[in-house]
């Protein structure tokens, strides 16, 4: 019988011995962005435009505050973004001193 065994183990490689990912092969690939095929350099640019938190207005200030359970739990019932509204609440009581 000449066949090869289906049995026969794998011949095994070293990992190591693979040849390093330079430059010009991420370069020659395609890279897509939102399904959109785009350079090397740009798929870069948008990576690290993505990293991180989203930058705010930078207009807030952050502090500790205490209100009644009551007040903290009608906004919160409002759902998500009850902080936002809270924020809009005191403006327009703020813009209506004002007046």
């Amino acid at each position: 019988m000449n066949a090869k065994s289906q049995d026969t183990a794998k011949a095994w490689s070293d990992p190591d011995d693979a040849s390093e990912l330079t430059e010009t092969f991420f370069e020659q690939g395609v890279w897509e962005v939102a399904g959109k095929a785009v350079s090397h350099p740009q798929a870069q640019a948008e990576l690290a435009r993505r990293r991180g938190r989203p930058a705010g207005s930078g207009g807030k200030v952050s502090t500790t505050i205490r209100f009644d359970a009551e007040i903290l739990d009608a906004f919160k019932a409002t759902g998500e973004g009850w902080q936002t509204r809270m924020n809009d609440a005191l403006k327009e009581w703020l813009r209506d001193r004002q007046a």
